[in-house]
């Protein structure tokens, strides 16, 4: 069995962005200069910005990526109670696994 278990904010409200107050620094080679400079470019943002959120997304993935999770008693408990849960037929599932995989048509 397969459990992703991932969970996603969404707002329905702009807010405005933090001020950044954290200062970080880093060295690079000229041609990484090169590269994120041009990255930065196409994609219409400063340095800094896509910089922040390419390491962010970097970051994120990474820690989503953990096979090891730090859960209370309860919230453990709260896992295995759905892992203990009879399968519920699904139809849609059904279906899909009945036909054949498109890349399977020779």
């Amino acid at each position: 069995m397969y459990l992703n278990l991932r969970v996603i904010a969404m707002t329905a409200t702009i807010t405005p962005a933090p001020t950044r107050s954290a200062r970080l620094g880093l060295r690079a080679t000229r041609e990484q200069e090169i590269v994120l400079r041009r990255a930065a470019d196409v994609a219409h943002k400063s340095l800094t910005d896509f910089i922040l959120d390419s390491a962010c997304s970097a970051a994120e993935q990474t820690l989503l990526d953990q096979r090891l999770f730090m859960v209370s008693d309860g919230q453990y408990q709260a896992i295995l109670s759905l892992l203990d849960k009879s399968e519920e037929p699904n139809e849609g599932l059904r279906d899909l696994f009945s036909r054949k995989a498109p890349w399977d048509n020779e």
